[in-house]
């Protein structure tokens, strides 16, 4: 009976001290404070009080929201805490530039409810003026329509700010179920040509899913945006403080919050970038 108890005092005493180390807002796997270790890169957490862009949504500072699991993949959700909804965005400390960006994805945006968005993505938040803030995207979204069979979609910005510029972004025509699971996703930037492509599976070796390319042989657009207006731009290029950023949110309809009230989850198992 004392062995028992003993060993029962062992193994409360190494649940409650786990317990505790996981919830230590210093050091929980690879989440410590405001920043994530993600991909072999420390990222800042995006949090607010209040809504904001995108969206806008309150963008989350749990623990639980966004994380790194214990095999390195980081963990981004929208989930409803005391009644409202919050987004999560993680932002690169690196700076980044014109290369190749490549995003290795765990989800099934086919079951996205019509108002999520996944964005994997180049901000810089000095360059709106002489860049339109040097955005190039890839993102995992049914953009307002429950209906969409295209979640998958390809843009260079200014796409739709004050005016749409078609040619700009291209929602890719593939069958969605291939999306399910894990895929990869990739785009090359160069001063003259923005070239993107995703893959099934982990890595560029797999079944090619889809591709697109933009080029200078388009116009130059305009980004409106706070009434404000920057300079005309065919490709942006990147800035001193451009970085990359990967969010989960939602599009602003009746509320903010998945419109089908459920919590969503991805998870993004790699991120790679190799600079020009």
């Amino acid at each position: 009976m004392k062995d028992k108890l003993k060993s029962g005092f062992v193994v409360l005493f190494i649940l409650l001290f786990f317990g505790c180390k996981q919830s230590d807002p210093n050091d929980v796997l690879g989440r410590k404070g405001d920043e994530v270790h993600f991909a072999g890169r420390i990222w800042d957490v995006k949090s607010s009080t209040q809504p904001v862009g995108p969206g806008p949504n309150y963008f989350s500072p749990f623990y639980d929201d966004v994380w790194v699991d214990d095999k390195g993949y980081l963990h981004l959700t929208i989930d409803k805490r005391n009644e409202i909804w919050y987004s999560s965005e993680v932002i690169s400390q690196d700076t980044m530039g014109y290369g190749t960006y490549t995003w290795v994805v765990q989800c099934d945006p086919i079951t996205f409810a019509e108002n999520v968005v996944l964005g994997l993505f180049t901000w810089d938040d000095s360059t709106f003026f002489s860049q339109a803030n040097s955005e190039v995207d890839i993102e995992l979204s049914k953009w307002g329509d429950a209906a969409s069979t295209t979640p998958l979609t390809y843009s260079v910005q200014p796409v739709s700010f004050g005016a749409f510029y078609p040619e700009r972004t291209r929602e890719m025509d593939i069958d969605p179920s291939i999306l399910t699971g894990v895929t990869t996703h990739q785009f090359e930037w160069t001063p003259t040509l923005i070239s993107w492509k995703s893959f099934k599976g982990k890595g560029t070796n797999g079944e090619t899913i889809s591709q697109w390319s933009f080029n200078l042989n388009h116009p130059p657009r305009i980004k409106y945006d706070g009434g404000q207006a920057s300079n005309p731009i065919v490709i942006p290029a990147p800035g001193s403080h451009t970085n990359t950023r990967m969010n989960l949110w939602t599009l602003p309809f009746q509320s903010v919050g998945p419109i089908n009230d459920l919590k969503h989850e991805v998870v993004i198992q790699d991120f790679i970038y190799s600079p020009l």
